[in-house]
C-alpha cells in the first residue's frame, strides 16, 4: 500500500508497473536477509534539510519503516542539519509532512519527541565536541593545522605522483608539524586512523604490515547483504571530525548519534558502502562495536 503511495501521480501507469514491481522485490530481498538482533530494533532515516525530498531518500525512509515495523521496533527521524551553508528554511518541517503523507510516520524523532532528544544535530554540539576531545585525550585523533592552500597543493603534488590524495598523519608528518609552529591559525580535528587500526587489528599481528607509509591492516566491514568487505586501512584516509568553524562532519556527527540514540541497523544507499570503513574504525575509537 505504502508503494502504490508512493507512485501515484509520480509517473505514468506504464513506469507505475515497473518500479512498484522493482521496488517490491527489492524490499523483500533486503528484508528477508537482514535478520534482526536480539535487542529491540531502532532504525533511523536522517535527511539534510537542503532541499525537497527526493524519491530516493523516501525509498530509504521506506526501507527503514519496513524493518521496523516487521521487528516490532522503531523507526526515528532525525535531521542533520550541520550543512548550514546549503540549508532551505522549512525543509525539515517538509520533510516530516511528506513523510505522514506517505503513510510511514516516524514513531520517535524530529516533530514528534522522543527520549534521545533534541533530534536535530545542530541542537547536540556539545556531544560532539565531548567525543572529539575523547579522541584527542585518547591518542586517537589529531590537531590539523594545515590551510586550505596547503591542502590543495598536497592534492596536487599526490595527485600527480601517485593519482590521488590518502591524507594520512603518518605519511605527512613533516608537514603537519611545521603547520603547527604557525600560530594563530585555525585547525581542523581529524581522526588518525592508523592508529585507530593498529589498536582494533592488536589481536591479529599476522593480518598488519608496517611500511614506509604507516600501519597497514584490512578493515572489515561487515555488511548485511554484501557480507564482509575488507578495505586495508592505507587506503582509508585520515577524515575531518571537526571543522575549522568547529561543526561536525558527517562522519563524526551520525557514529555519535547512532551510539546516543541505540541505533541497531543503518540501511541506507549502496553509494555510502565506501566510507563505512572509516565509520567503523571511528565506532571502535569511541568505545563501541559498530
Amino acid at each position: 500500500e505504502v508503494c502504490d503511495v508512493l507512485l501515484t501521480n509520480t509517473c505514468s501507469p506504464a513506469m507505475q508497473a515497473v518500479l512498484r514491481c522493482n521496488i517490491k522485490r527489492g524490499i523483500s530481498t533486503a528484508i528477508r536477509k537482514i535478520q534482526p538482533q536480539q535487542k529491540k530494533v531502532r532504525v533511523r532515516f536522517a535527511p539534510s534539510p537542503t532541499g525537497s525530498l527526493h524519491l530516493g531518500g523516501l525509498r530509504t525512509a521506506l526501507f527503514n519503516y519496513l524493518f521496523a515495523k516487521r521487528n516490532g521496533g522503531t523507526f526515528i527521524l532525525r535531521i542533520e542539519d550541520t550543512d548550514k551553508a546549503r540549508e532551505v528554511s522549512g525543509a525539515s518541517d517538509e520533510m516530516l509532512r511528506i513523510l505522514q503523507w506517505a503513510g510511514i510516520a516516524p514513531d520517535e524523532g524530529y516533530g514528534v519527541g522522543g527520549p534521545c532528544a533534541p533530534y536535530v544535530q545542530s541542537l547536540r554540539s556539545e556531544h560532539y565536541y565531548e567525543a572529539a576531545e575523547q579522541l584527542i585525550k585518547a591518542g586517537l585523533a589529531y590537531r590539523c593545522f594545515l590551510t586550505t592552500e596547503e591542502l590543495d597543493q598536497l592534492r596536487v603534488e599526490e595527485t600527480a605522483a601517485h593519482g590521488g590524495l590518502i591524507f594520512k598523519r603518518s605519511r605527512f608528518r613533516s608537514q603537519l608539524a611545521d603547520a603547527a609552529a604557525c600560530r594563530d591559525r585555525e585547525f581542523t580535528v581529524r581522526l588518525d586512523t592508523d592508529r585507530v587500526a593498529s589498536i582494533v587489528d592488536a589481536s591479529m599481528p599476522s593480518n598488519s604490515d608496517a611500511g614506509d607509509d604507516g600501519y597497514s591492516t584490512d578493515v572489515v566491514v561487515q555488511d548485511l547483504l554484501c557480507g564482509l568487505v575488507r578495505t586495508p586501512s592505507s587506503q582509508v584516509d585520515d577524515c575531518v571530525l571537526l571543522k575549522s568553524d568547529g561543526t561536525p562532519t558527517y562522519h563524526l556527527a551520525h557514529v555519535v548519534d547512532d551510539r546516543a540514540m541505540g541505533i541497531t541497523h543503518v540501511l541506507r544507499g549502496a553509494e555510502w558502502l565506501p566510507s563505512a570503513p572509516k565509520h567503523a574504525l571511528l565506532y571502535r575509537a569511541l568505545g563501541a562495536p559498530p
